[in-house]
């Protein structure tokens, strides 16, 4: 616990400084509440601003917490641009997607 809340620490101060691997981590943090009270508002904004940045596997966890949201299109729309970005497991999800009839056999092609 105490490695964490070093770490956190060390993730912030890289942060600062322009550090997306380190925004990533706080995300992954705060959603998860290692290191830091849990705080999922806090960790998604730290993965909006890595996803704005081009950090692929953030824009494919905002999917991911649309997804559990039970908003699809916009869930569609994450993995669609994590996709095009090289981040191969958001083409599964589209796919899987598709398969249960949240995503449209147009959504799939895209992520093609």
């Amino acid at each position: 616990q105490k490695d964490m809340q070093r770490a956190v620490e060390l993730w912030t101060e890289a942060a600062e400084l322009g550090s997306v691997e380190a925004l990533n981590n706080l995300g992954v943090a705060y959603h998860s509440g290692a290191g830091v009270k849990q705080d999922l508002a806090k960790g998604i904004h730290f993965w909006r601003k890595a996803a704005m940045q081009g950090h692929d596997q953030c824009r494919h966890n905002l999917g991911c917490d649309e997804l559990r949201e039970g908003n699809y299109d916009r869930a569609v729309r994450h993995f669609l641009i994590a996709a095009k970005m090289g981040f191969a497991h958001s083409f599964v999800v589209i796919r899987d997607m598709f398969a249960k009839g949240t995503a449209t056999k147009e959504q799939y092609a895209e992520a093609l």
